[in-house]
């Protein structure tokens, strides 16, 4: 188990494919009105709406997806309803993990670390997301608990807070450079950067370790 007592992890984007989530369910919707555009595109232009809602005065998380929605689906020039916006927000806890995500937290567990998600969502929209997938862990700090979303350290803080953990305990685990790797290093904590998506590395960001799945990591954890 080395130095780390906790493993802490983002959950969409990084246990739970995020990606695919907005592509399909976000993508139905704008294909029902008659549009249809290149995931990649749908996915940057949502991606910009929801960090532009997130950098502003707290509001719950179903607010934010079904915001993001309507602006992401205005800026193809479609106005989708108040309902069409909710049933995105409410699609969130069906958006699939990873393949190698229910897995790879069961070995975390044996291996004996303490495993904590630290999400930019509300707690039921996560704790329904546990429930149907079997995500085993062992807590969470949600942005309803902070009133803030990443990449605002309190998460981090919240959490070592709750837990009484000290950062050389800790290895954060993370897709996403904006949200999680940036603050992380920021404040000084070993992490991960799981890149789910292939993305390059930027010269100015030096994770712990960069890998590509959970199998990796967890072959990394039991050598180390």
């Amino acid at each position: 188990m080395g130095r780390y007592r906790f493993l802490t992890f983002d959950c969409y984007g990084t246990l739970i494919d995020w990606q695919a989530g907005i592509a399909e369910h976000l993508g139905d919707i704008l294909r029902q009105h008659g549009v249809d555009p290149a995931p990649e595109e749908l996915l940057r232009i949502y991606v910009e709406e929801e960090h532009r809602l997130e950098s502003g005065p707290y509001r719950r998380y179903r607010e934010i997806l079904a915001e993001s929605a309507r602006a992401a689906a205005s800026r193809f020039g479609v106005r989708i309803s108040n309902a069409e916006a909710q049933a995105f927000a409410d699609s969130l806890p069906d958006w699939p993990p990873f393949p190698d995500t229910v897995d790879g937290l069961k070995a975390f567990g044996v291996m004996g670390f303490r495993r904590v998600i630290l999400s930019n969502v509300d707690r039921d929209l996560l704790a329904e997301t546990i429930r149907r997938h079997g995500l085993e862990v062992d807590g969470a700090i949600t942005a309803e608990d902070t009133r803030t979303y990443k990449p605002n350290p309190r998460h981090w803080l919240a959490f070592c807070s709750r837990y009484t953990a000290r950062r050389e305990e800790v290895l954060h685990i993370a897709q996403s450079l904006l949200h999680d790797i940036r603050p992380a290093l920021r404040l000084k904590l070993d992490c991960v950067w799981l890149n789910r998506y292939r993305e390059p590395l930027p010269a100015d960001v030096r994770p712990t370790q960069m890998f590509y799945d959970l199998d990796a990591l967890v072959g990394w954890l039991l050598t180390s």
